[in-house]
Formats: C-alpha cells, sequence, structure tokens
C-alpha cells in the first residue's frame, strides 16, 4: 500500500537506498545515515514521495514529480527501488502500477522514467510494465568507481487519452 512518506521512514528507506544491489542505481554514492539526512529531508519537502509499504514495513519508494507549465501533464517518477530482499515478490509491479493509476486519475498524461544503461534488469523490468525507450542521455552521470561516465535511458509511458500514441 502506498502511503506519503513521513519522517519516520528515514531509516526504512536508507536502508533500500544504500543497499549495494540498490545504491548503483540511484543519484548518489553509498550515503551514511547522517549523509542522508538532508536528501531525504530533499524529498519530503516536495511532498511527492511515497512509500510502499507491507504488513506496516516500508519495502519501497517512488517519487512522482509534476512538471510545470506546459508540461503539466508530465510526471517524473524517480528515484523509485523495491526491498532488494523482497525481489521477486512482485512488489515492484504492484507498487509502480498502483503508481500508474493514481497518477492517471490526477490527470497524468505522460509518465516518463531513467534507468542507466547497464540496469538490464531495470530496463527489462520497466518494458514489461509498459514503458518505452525514448531516447538515451549519453554520458549523463558518472559513478565514483567507475573509470567512464554512464549512459542513462529515457522511457515513457502514456496514460488517459494519450495511451498508444
Amino acid at each position: 500500500m502506498r502511503r506519503l512518506a513521513r519522517p519516520e521512514d528515514e531509516a526504512a528507506v536508507h536502508r533500500i537506498y544504500a543497499h549495494p544491489a540498490v545504491v548503483p542505481f540511484l543519484t548518489y554514492e553509498t550515503l551514511s545515515p547522517e549523509a542522508f539526512a538532508p536528501v531525504f529531508a530533499d524529498l519530503l519537502a516536495g511532498g511527492d514521495f511515497w512509500v510502499w509499504e507491507v504488513d506496516g514495513a516500508v519495502v519501497g519508494f517512488y517519487r512522482a514529480t509534476r512538471l510545470p507549465g506546459r508540461a503539466g501533464h508530465v510526471v517524473h517518477l524517480g528515484p523509485l527501488a523495491i526491498d532488494p530482499d523482497r525481489h521477486g515478490e512482485g512488489l515492484g509491479q504492484a507498487m509502480i502500477g498502483d503508481a500508474l493509476s493514481c497518477l492517471e486519475a490526477e490527470g497524468a498524461l505522460r509518465v516518463e522514467l531513467t534507468a542507466e544503461a547497464d540496469n538490464v534488469r531495470g530496463l527489462a523490468f520497466y518494458r514489461k510494465l509498459g514503458f518505452a525507450i525514448e531516447g538515451v542521455q549519453r554520458m549523463a552521470y558518472k559513478r565514483a568507481a567507475d573509470p567512464d561516465f554512464m549512459d542513462e535511458v529515457l522511457m515513457v509511458q502514456f496514460l488517459g487519452e494519450l495511451r498508444g500514441r
């Protein structure tokens, strides 16, 4: 079940965010709990950061940021992650499916996300959920441990009146 994140979710979100299987695919290198605090505060401040709970435990999260002005029909989804210890349980599919349903009900027509070009599992997962590759942002960022820059893949799914276009 989704709900807006609260300050008391910080430790649970950090545990997922800092997991070795997750951190290569999010915005920051591994952060200590203390260094993660301002990142989490920024996520909360937007009012668009959601957690996914199962039996009262936070097992995933995502941010759904509505773009302003002419792009008001667009939502950027990310960062997002599911606890790697819970992979294979259908939680990611349930979380993203619910997010898409809620966003469509709120009038979103275009949902976009980015995934690292080397995140083969993630790219396949998003395709399975109906996202299509729209383009590649070449050399979009650099992980501290990598010798070169990483490409990022832009994916999109259309909702409502734009579905199927």
